[in-house]
């Protein structure tokens, strides 16, 4: 059948007429029925309660369980809530669908029966499935740290988004078993979609990036984040922007598209952070005691409560020869860490001037040489000072061997 057929086919079904003629003969047939198998139809009628009773006691289960526990804390809460939106029209369709074969009903009332029971079947189903979905995301949600407002306006939008999806979904189903030519209504939604996505792209990327932070969580609200050249705390999660308190006391927004779009740092997930100190000694320090410094320094970072990672020599430098220190502070606190890092450097010093090893500086020495080429020390003759009443006064020196 083409679907001018079809279409023709179901406005003869649905004309004023037709529906005349089949409501009257509903009539009639269902009177006879019941005069002819009034039996079967008490005998019906008593499953169908016990049936009806049955489905009222499931649902207030449910009811019962989003009593005790007003918030989301697991999948049995959420299919309890679920149960619990079970429709009353439902119910009873339910229990005429699995009756009405037993009784011999009428081949109209049977068709009559399938048919509600598809509509109250298919919009039951969408009660439960948006049910399912935010249960599942507000139970992803409802423990963590994120600005009130910003959550229940999320949450609300996405109700929105979600009922008017899924009935849509619904209203075409059931279209689609009165025999409704459905082809170009999904055409036309799916155009208006595309035109409305168009239209707003540029807040639908930042709402769905602000669902990607509350579902997704890199980060959270009191967060300490690195974010491109910035470091602050995270203040407020927005469904268009996100506001960051910058170290500097300046409040940064940045869109939340941006902000994703980047490598974010998340300071408070770290489990330590690592300290790096270049360490330069004199040249004139003994070999034997070089190879004596990266225990001497493992011994400081310990005794401050960090963990030694390693030591070593790395490289000879124009004034001295330069080792380097890695250590750890368990831990995100960067207080914490700052303040080791200035023990484990004082006490650093205190060890090296205990044990007379002197820490490099920047020097430079001039050396003088005869007029032959020899190096010979500054000033090697005795230089004449005159004193305070003009007489003149010899310091000694030490006499020069002409090197």
């Amino acid at each position: 059948m083409s679907n001018n057929q079809a279409a023709e086919a179901a406005a003869t079904r649905f004309s004023p007429d037709q529906l005349n003629a089949n409501a009257q003969e509903l009539a009639v047939s269902s009177v006879a029925w019941l005069r002819g198998h009034w039996l079967d139809v008490l005998i019906a009628f008593g499953a169908a309660a016990v049936i009806v009773a049955l489905l009222h006691a499931v649902r207030a289960w449910g009811i019962r369980i989003c009593k005790k526990s007003p918030g989301i804390t697991g999948w049995g809460s959420i299919i309890g809530r679920a149960v619990g939106r079970t429709g009353n029209f439902f119910i009873i369709m339910v229990a005429a669908k699995l009756v009405i074969g037993y009784a011999s009903a009428p081949p109209l009332l049977e068709q009559t029966v399938a048919f509600l029971f598809t509509i109250a079947a298919v919009f039951q189903g969408a009660i439960w499935a948006r049910e399912i979905i935010l249960g599942f995301i507000e139970k992803r949600t409802e423990s963590d740290n994120y600005h009130g407002e910003t959550l229940s306006t999320a949450i609300g939008l996405i109700r929105v988004l979600v009922t008017v999806a899924l009935f849509s979904i619904a209203l075409v189903v059931v279209l689609s078993n009165l025999g409704v030519n459905v082809t170009g209504l999904v055409a036309g939604l799916g155009v208006g979609g595309i035109a409305i996505g168009l239209a707003a792209q540029g807040i639908f990327a930042d709402l769905f990036a602000a669902l990607s932070i509350i579902f997704d969580k890199p980060f959270r609200r009191g967060d300490s984040v690195s974010y491109d050249n910035t470091n602050g705390t995270i203040d407020a999660i927005g469904l268009k922007s996100t506001r960051i308190r910058a170290f500097t006391g300046e409040e940064l927004i940045i869109s939340n598209r941006n902000l994703l779009d980047k490598e974010i740092t998340n300071n408070t997930l770290r489990t330590h952070r690592r300290g790096a100190l270049a360490i330069g000694v004199t040249y004139q320090t003994a070999p034997e005691v070089c190879t004596q410094i990266p225990a001497i320094l493992q011994e400081i970072v310990e005794a401050n409560e960090c963990d030694f990672v390693r030591c070593g020599f790395t490289g000879f430098g124009a004034s001295s020869v330069d080792f380097e220190l890695l250590f750890d502070s368990q831990g995100p606190d960067y207080a914490q860490f700052y303040a080791r890092r200035t023990a484990i450097g004082i006490a650093i010093l205190s060890k090296f001037n205990a044990e007379g090893i002197e820490i490099a500086y920047p020097t430079q020495t001039t050396f003088t040489a005869d007029p032959d080429g020899k190096m010979i020390m500054p000033y090697p003759q005795v230089q004449p000072v005159v004193g305070v009443e003009g007489t003149h006064m010899v310091k000694d020196a030490p006499e020069s061997d002409g090197k």
